[in-house]
């Protein structure tokens, strides 16, 4: 790799940590020595890059610090295409809409010799599946998400019963074929997730919920994390108890409609 093409890895991967990173996960990643870290850390303090800290506790990226637009690598442009064409199939007509945009900008800034990338790319995100269409305003709902205001929703669920809900939504997750709102229910005091093509009507007020968004978030992703682990618990009991042959056949096909 070519010193300067380390030195620009480098503030790419302090950029994307908010906490130090240590000399020794840089060389790792870069799969060079430290003392070549050490070297190009001086180098980039030397060029007036506003890193923080010393070896043997980490380096921080003040912020405000910005680059050229689009310097990006080649493994940078197809991770966006790849990205933009998974959003331009799946995602609501505004934010499709921008994902277009974004592989046309892309095509339109970068160097000649990497635009086939852009234009003959040799990844890509097939569509094989209906996508469900959302019915209900996602800019919006969007909208709501940044702001950290209250919704009011008529829900429809599997069993087609129907219920009002006051919400306060944190995030939505994109999955193959639907999308998820993820939010605080007054109703059931709990998270819940709200699948976009289920809702029937929505009502977008301007109260903003009283627990920040990401403190809610926080909270989501740990209940989370912890439900996944209590179930794999579960399954490995299970298969200690002798439990692994129904298991298999369960989760694998075996088991009789």
């Amino acid at each position: 790799m070519r010193r300067g093409d380390r030195l620009f890895r480098i503030i790419q991967i302090l950029r994307r940590r908010r906490t130090p990173v240590t000399a020794n996960d840089i060389a790792e990643e870069l799969e060079t020595s430290l003392r070549t870290v050490y070297r190009d850390i001086a180098q980039l303090l030397a060029d007036r890059v506003p890193i923080r800290g010393e070896a043997g506790i980490g380096y921080v990226l003040e912020r405000g610090f910005d680059m050229p637009p689009l310097m990006l690598t080649p493994d940078e442009i197809e991770a966006a295409i790849l990205g933009a064409q998974w959003v331009t199939a799946r995602a609501d007509k505004a934010l499709s809409r921008a994902a277009s945009d974004l592989i046309a900008k892309i095509g339109a800034v970068i160097p000649e010799h990497l635009r086939p990338l852009v234009l003959d790319p040799a990844l890509t995100s097939p569509n094989w599946y209906p996508v469900q269409p959302d019915s209900v305003d996602m800019g919006r709902m969007r909208g709501a998400i940044h702001e950290q205001t209250k919704v009011a929703i008529l829900y429809r669920n599997l069993k087609d019963e129907s219920t009002a809900r006051t919400i306060w939504p944190i995030a939505v997750s994109y999955f193959e074929t639907v999308r998820v709102i993820v939010a605080w229910c007054e109703l059931r005091q709990s998270f819940r997730n709200f699948r976009t093509d289920r809702v029937l009507e929505a009502q977008f007020y301007a109260d903003r919920y009283p627990t920040p968004r990401v403190r809610l978030l926080a909270t989501w992703k740990k209940q989370m994390k912890t439900e996944h682990e209590e179930m794999l618990a579960r399954r490995a009991t299970e298969v200690s108890q002798g439990g692994g042959a129904r298991y298999a056949r369960e989760r694998f096909g075996g088991r009789r409609a």
